[in-house]
């Protein structure tokens, strides 16, 4: 059973950055595509990026385009999001998830089937 931890997450001032780790423990995860989603108070679980098995393909939403960077390092069984130009907006839980496909895209919460407990960023002055 594949299990995944987020980390890095914390409480950072508009415009700072952090980057988030999505690690993984009772799988090889190059073998799954990965996305990172969020959710904040009150709202719906949201997608944020996404990135294939091979890492050759990666997909951004418009909130976060030129500001995220997703990557990931399968030799470390993990994934990155490197996150820069921090907004308030962008204060959710942030979720990564993992789903075992080749080379496919996935996008769609309902599409993973494994997910993380969650990491919690905060942008506030």
């Amino acid at each position: 059973q594949l299990q995944l931890v987020e980390s890095g997450g914390g409480l950072v001032q508009p415009g700072g950055s952090l980057r988030l780790s999505c690690t993984a423990s009772g799988g090889t995860l190059d073998r799954y595509a990965i996305g990172w989603f969020r959710q904040a108070p009150g709202k719906e679980r949201e997608g944020v990026s996404y990135i294939n098995s091979s890492g050759a393909a990666k997909n951004y939403v418009d909130a976060v385009k030129g500001r995220f960077t997703i990557s990931r390092d399968n030799a470390k069984n993990t994934v990155y999001l490197q996150m820069n130009s921090l907004k308030p907006e962008d204060t959710a839980n942030y979720y990564c998830a993992a789903e075992r496909v080749y080379a496919a895209l996935l996008v769609r919460p309902y599409q993973y089937n494994n997910w993380g407990q969650g990491t919690q960023v905060t942008v506030s002055s």
